[in-house]
């Protein structure tokens, strides 16, 4: 499991037919940096992710990537990646919260 940061949706009139009804996120992924002064910093990259949960823009996410993405309730046959498989409330990393849900 990764976390991530929601930045944006993607929308594709033409796709598989599985995924028809599907939300498509752009996630960017997340690491914690430097223990002396941990916070959250955001990688280069991104993945467009399968929404589980209901995720928005803005938000930190859990997600997993290859076949554990479809180990996700209704989502084994899906020709999927990555799959959002929780919405995070709060972040405790080296004994100090840094990210909490709504601040």
């Amino acid at each position: 499991m990764f976390l991530g940061k929601v930045i944006g949706q993607v929308v594709a009139t033409q796709k598989d037919e599985k995924l028809v009804g599907r939300k498509l996120l752009v996630l960017r992924p997340l690491q914690i940096a430097d223990e002396d002064s941990p916070k959250i910093v955001e990688s280069k990259n991104t993945v467009v992710a399968v929404d589980s949960c209901g995720a928005g823009t803005g938000q930190l996410v859990l997600f997993c990537q290859g076949s554990s993405a479809r180990q996700t309730s209704g989502m084994k046959e899906l020709p999927i990646d990555a799959a959002v498989v929780g919405l995070v409330d709060n972040i405790e990393a080296f004994s100090k919260q840094i990210y909490k849900a709504g601040k």
